[in-house]
């Protein structure tokens, strides 16, 4: 049995990260978890196409998820390659745009809702998400998501101003790049290396897992990371598990919740997934 590939997205001013899963075969699943005082696990939409998890984007209220899927034939106006919003932890497009294939970073909010790049959606309407948010290109830079989250180049990496002109993906420094975040309550600092990790689109088996540390010491089987806003440790581990961990003692456990046994059961969403 294989493990599922699991990355967050978290929400830059609650409590909450969008949990993209990749696994078994050709399916996706959505999730939200909510890392407060009192951690809990929602489980939402099975997929069968691929989620791009470096291409999403939550929220800054941790509501709305913006996600750039590659489904199959598509009978819908957005086509098969597309940006939608939906409602966490559901896939139902709210509003859907298409792209012209697979070369997009998807789309994020913004606060200034005076910056629309997006245009008229194909599918749904997106009035009720403008009188909120703004919505932006992501700009084409590795580590999109967790720039959003705090993180940034660390010491002795090539800043991203710096980059290559002749590199606009900015795939060239993804091998060698660190990023880092320090904690946000307390001491300790949290790097990440590997290109598989800058985009998580790249073949791990070629360019290996990602590599995360705390303080310079390797968090061993973990395939995700972050901080909590309260300074606790987030993990998504290599066999399959969420957990909360101790800010100041990594290895300790606090909250848990396995999703590795979890297989594609594709159910109608609710009512709610389809309202803003």
């Amino acid at each position: 049995m294989t493990a599922p590939r699991l990355f967050g997205v978290p929400a830059r001013d609650a409590p909450v990260v969008a949990v993209v899963r990749r696994g078994p075969s050709d399916w996706c699943r959505l999730g939200r978890w909510d890392v407060g005082d009192e951690p809990s696990w929602t489980p939402g939409a099975w997929l069968r196409a691929t989620v791009y998890p470096q291409r999403c984007a939550l929220s800054p209220d941790g509501r709305w998820l913006s996600y750039f899927a590659l489904g199959g034939p598509a009978r819908w106006a957005a086509g098969g390659t597309y940006v939608a919003v939906s409602r966490l932890p559901w896939a139902t497009a709210l509003a859907a745009w298409g792209t012209d294939g697979t070369w997009t970073r998807g789309a994020e909010f913004v606060d200034d809702r005076d910056v629309w790049e997006l245009g008229e959606p194909d599918e749904g309407t997106a009035g009720p998400l403008r009188d909120r948010w703004g919505m932006q290109w992501v700009r084409p830079a590795s580590y999109a998501v967790e720039r959003r989250s705090g993180w940034s180049e660390a010491a002795g990496s090539t800043p991203y101003d710096q980059y290559d002109p002749d590199d606009p993906w900015d795939l060239r420094r993804a091998p060698t790049l660190t990023m880092a975040r320090r904690r946000p309550a307390g001491t300790g600092v949290l790097t990440v290396t590997g290109a598989y990790a800058a985009f998580r689109t790249f073949d791990r088996d070629t360019y290996g897992a990602p590599d995360y540390r705390l303080d310079g010491g390797p968090l061993p089987d973990v395939q995700w990371a972050d901080w909590a806003p309260g300074g606790a440790l987030l993990v998504a581990t290599a066999d399959g598990r969420l957990h909360v961990r101790a800010g100041d003692a990594p290895h300790q456990v606090t909250w848990e919740v396995d999703l590795s046994a979890d297989r594609p059961e594709p159910q109608p969403p609710p009512a709610q997934a389809r309202e803003w």
